[in-house]
């Protein structure tokens, strides 16, 4: 978890930095270099170990040095440094995604509020209001960034609970007293937040399991400590419970603890017509025990196909299965290419040769090279000449290959009228284009829609990137009309993404089921600004099967021959 540890002290800096009004490219390298921590999907001492800590997108020496110093000690002298140089507490106030380093600093200067509880109290006491420049849309915008922090201390994000439960059961299934081990509740269900950890074992020696588990070092407080149930919180407070059971009853309690509670009620009521008692400990006919060793034996007696962990959610799965009619959801196994990377063309960290290898390694027979379009400054986004040298690039290295392609793509920006950044006369050239929104946030929801259904329509948009804009714990969707864009992208034959970086997860699983219903196909692609995000498209796949996605819905599971012929509009 020292992954996310140090992302928090990164943008901590920045934010000190902001209010003493710092070098703004020095802010920008420490937020770039947390979101990249976050997105890593191995230990930062992997890194450390094999010297390649400045391989990683945003990391010199500088920021790698500090990394190194945190892993060792503890603590970054910087950010304690320059701790001492803001008003204690107000670093928390910038923390509210709506609030600025010049609002943190006012409402410090005129109200003494430097914590979240402080400025709530303030609103409720309207004393915001007569703060020259703070109008009550500015009040309305920091009410919803409190409730976003609010949420996101509730619940992990989908990423940070796979990290975190891959270090328990790492640490415990080299134990051999464990026989079995797996992960349940809703980070196995791959819920898109989790608010705690579950993990079920199998071993005829539960104490000495349960004593390890307390004594991780994960682990900052027991919860409770017993024979075969303990549960401890973590240094972040997030709670992690371990169970011990038999191995005769471990399908029965992974069923039981992986749920969703309403899935769980629907079995047991088919139990029940069938003259059976369903529970945790097995399926039982007379109080005898008939079944429960594995999940498959207990679907097969209910008479039900097998169902996928991310579809128990008592939306139709239990009377598909019934049928026989379930979904034979996507496999990671399935793609045959990511269609939206970055290379160092534009703000990647990696050339278009390092990531075109990267992907072939991976299996993929295609890649795209997607940098940003010549108006997103901030992430160097390639002027129209820079584009020719770039293509030019990427035929070089194509004929490097016999059986792999790079695709010449861009992600080009949607402006505030919905205007594309790149003329149409470059826009033909490209193989791949995808269309994003990255600024104007804050206009209606009519407004950014329009912008959107406006992109659709031009002939050579084949995807619209992250569709709804949310950056977990840090920014909402966008209000957009989903139903309206998702017509306008089926109209036009545009394919919506599910962009896999672990901030996004966007579109969602809700709206990925919903573009199936209206025939709409999808791309599964990481964003990817460097060779180790890359395999971030597991938690994209994750998403598109709780959205009930199969491989003919996926565009990106063609062939490349396949795709191109998708892509013509």
């Amino acid at each position: 978890m020292n992954n996310f540890k140090i992302a928090v002290l990164f943008r901590d800096i920045a934010g000190i930095l902001q209010i003493k009004g710092d070098n703004p490219f020095r802010i920008r390298a420490y937020e770039r270099a947390a979101q990249n921590l976050e997105r890593l999907t191995g230990d930062i001492e992997h890194y450390i170990k094999n010297d390649s800590l400045t391989g990683i997108p945003g990391i010199g020496k500088d920021l790698g040095d500090k990394i190194i110093e945190f892993t060792r000690t503890g603590r970054i002298k910087t950010f304690e440094d320059l701790k001492k140089s803001i008003p204690e507490g107000v670093l928390e106030l910038l923390s509210i995604p709506s609030v600025g380093p010049k609002t943190a600093g006012l409402l410090y200067e005129k109200l003494g509020i430097k914590n979240i509880a402080g400025l709530e109290k303030a609103i409720q006491g309207k004393k915001l209001a007569g703060i020259s420049g703070i109008k009550q849309k500015t009040i309305d915008a920091i009410l919803e960034g409190i409730e976003l922090i609010n949420k996101s201390k509730e619940r992990m994000s989908l990423s940070k609970a796979i990290h975190l439960a891959d270090e328990f059961i790492a640490s415990l299934q080299i134990l051999p007293e464990v026989k079995k081990i797996s992960e349940a509740g809703s980070l196995r269900r791959r819920k898109e937040t989790v608010r705690d950890i579950d993990i079920l074992i199998v071993s005829p020696s539960p104490r000495p399991v349960m004593n390890t588990f307390v004594e991780l070092p994960m682990a900052a407080n027991i919860s409770a400590h017993g024979d075969t149930k303990s549960s401890v919180r973590t240094h972040d407070g997030i709670q992690v419970d371990c169970r011990v059971v038999e191995e005769k009853s471990f399908g029965a309690a992974l069923l039981y603890f992986t749920g969703s509670k309403n899935f769980n009620i629907k079995l047991r009521q088919i139990a029940v017509k069938k003259g059976l008692k369903l529970n945790e400990y097995g399926a039982f006919k007379n109080e005898r025990c008939i079944a429960g060793k594995t999940e498959e034996e207990l679907f097969k007696l209910l008479g039900m196909d097998y169902v996928e962990p991310e579809l128990r959610e008592d939306n139709g799965e239990i009377e598909l299965a019934l049928r026989s009619a379930l979904p034979k959801l996507l496999d990671a196994s399935q793609l045959n290419g990511d269609l939206h990377t970055h290379s160092t063309w534009s703000d990647g960290a990696d050339s278009v040769r390092e990531m075109a290898e990267a992907a072939r390694e991976r299996g993929y027979s295609y890649i795209a090279i997607t940098d940003h379009s010549h108006s997103l400054k901030i992430a160097r986004g390639l002027s129209v000449v820079d584009l020719k040298k770039k293509k030019k690039e990427i035929e070089t290295v194509n004929r490097m290959f016999k059986d792999f392609w790079i695709l010449y793509g861009t992600e080009v920006d949607i402006d505030s009228e919905g205007r594309l950044d790149y003329r149409d006369e470059i826009l033909k050239e490209f193989d791949v284009v995808v269309a994003a929104v990255h600024s104007g946030f804050k206009q209606s929801k009519e407004q950014l829609t329009r912008r959107i259904v406006k992109a659709c329509g031009n002939k050579y948009v084949h995807i619209i990137a992250h569709p709804t804009g949310r950056l977990w714990g840090a920014r909402d969707a966008y209000a957009v009309d989903m139903e309206e864009i998702m017509k306008a992208a089926s109209d036009t034959n545009t394919h919506l993404e599910i962009n896999s970086s672990p901030d996004r997860l966007d579109l969602n699983d809700r709206n990925c089921r919903r573009a199936k219903e209206l025939g709409i196909k999808l791309a599964v692609n990481t964003d990817a600004h460097a060779v180790k995000q890359l395999e971030l498209i597991r938690l994209g796949v994750m998403t598109a099967r709780r959205g009930w996605l199969e491989a003919k819905d996926v565009i990106n599971t063609l062939s490349v021959d396949g795709l191109m012929k998708i892509l013509r509009k």
